[in-house]
């Protein structure tokens, strides 16, 4: 388990992407975007998703990836690979990753984060989590 920051609640932070590879990542946006400037653009979603969840008042933090880390990769992080099969297999299996105690899941792009919104997160007395999302799916599970 990761030594830094330091754990400060009850819950599991879970954060599932994919390395932010040219192809691989954001290709909705091909085009108008190039491949390149699709996965600089994930690279910094990843990047600021990482940075908010180092200030989340959790237990641990772990980055469930597809693909190698990079320098995007802060410290305090716990490192698995994302399982194969769809994405509900994928999410299951991350979720396998909890030795312990409640657990958030959330995405590589997700700007509406903030250290508020876990602020709850195992303390509230629910048995379950969801955070919506405008299209219809999600960006949150716990």
């Amino acid at each position: 388990m990761s030594a830094w920051p330091p754990a400060t609640g009850p819950a599991t932070l879970l954060v599932i992407a994919k390395e932010p590879v040219p192809g691989r990542v954001k290709t909705r946006l091909t085009p108008p975007y190039t491949h390149q400037e699709a996965a600089t653009l994930a690279e910094a979603a990843l990047a600021d998703t990482l940075h908010t969840a180092l200030k989340a008042p959790v237990r641990r933090r772990v980055l469930v990836l597809d693909g190698a880390p990079g320098p995007w990769l802060p410290p305090g992080f716990d490192i698995v690979s994302q399982s194969a099969g769809g994405l509900d297999e994928r999410i299951a299996a991350a979720f396998g990753h909890c030795d312990r105690g409640p657990a958030l899941l959330v995405g590589m792009d997700t700007p509406q984060l903030t250290t508020e919104l876990f602020a709850g997160v195992g303390r509230d007395g629910h048995d379950a989590w969801f955070g919506p999302a405008a299209d219809g799916g999600f960006w949150a599970l716990g």
